[in-house]
């Protein structure tokens, strides 16, 4: 179990990194390089692979993390909204991945249900960043931000989220069948 817990922090921290390095790769294709939401990847997969307290760890630290680092995202609105949104795609995503039978359908399931709750997340934590700050945040505005201008980002994970979390479960990196006993700290 010692073992398995080095392993998980080994692999968050690697997500973590992921997450700091991907948006400058992205940033260079001027039309849709934020579009493609590069920063969801690597928290996707931290909840696939290490379990849904680190995935959700991972996604709340990742935005605020890159803005001390870089001045990216912005910290106000958007760093703050984004990090209760990733955290719910690392947790949501950790949660469902293990509960479910471990079978391609599961795995889509799983990313797209973690992928809804963050952007309701997103929507909701705006909607309190808007009322305190007393700005506009409408129904519409939410539909264009969560899914209308995120139809990049949306497109890339659900193509390459599964791909990877079947490369590594075929590679043994994710040992599902022993995955409940590694990752005890999930609710029922």
């Amino acid at each position: 179990m010692k073992n398995e817990n080095v392993k998980n922090v080994v692999n968050a921290a690697l997500c973590l990194a992921l997450c700091m390095a991907l948006p400058f790769l992205t940033g260079q294709i001027p039309q849709i390089g934020s579009a493609l939401s590069p920063m969801h990847i690597p928290v996707l997969l931290c909840g696939f692979i290490c379990g849904w307290s680190y995935g959700l760890i991972v996604g709340l630290i990742a935005p605020i993390l890159r803005f001390l680092l870089f001045g990216m995202p912005p910290i106000f609105p958007t760093g703050i909204a984004m990090s209760f949104e990733l955290a719910a795609y690392g947790m949501v995503c950790g949660i469902l991945y293990k509960k479910l039978p471990k079978t391609i359908p599961n795995i889509y399931f799983s990313l797209i249900g973690s992928m809804l709750a963050g952007r309701i997340v997103w929507g909701i934590a705006m909607g309190v960043i808007a009322g305190v700050g007393k700005a506009q945040f409408s129904f519409q505005a939410f539909l264009a931000g969560a899914f209308l201008k995120a139809v990049p980002g949306i497109i890339c994970h659900i193509i390459l989220i599964p791909i990877i979390v079947i490369a590594l479960q075929k590679a043994h990196f994710i040992d599902y069948e022993n995955y409940s006993a590694a990752h005890p700290d999930t609710p029922n």
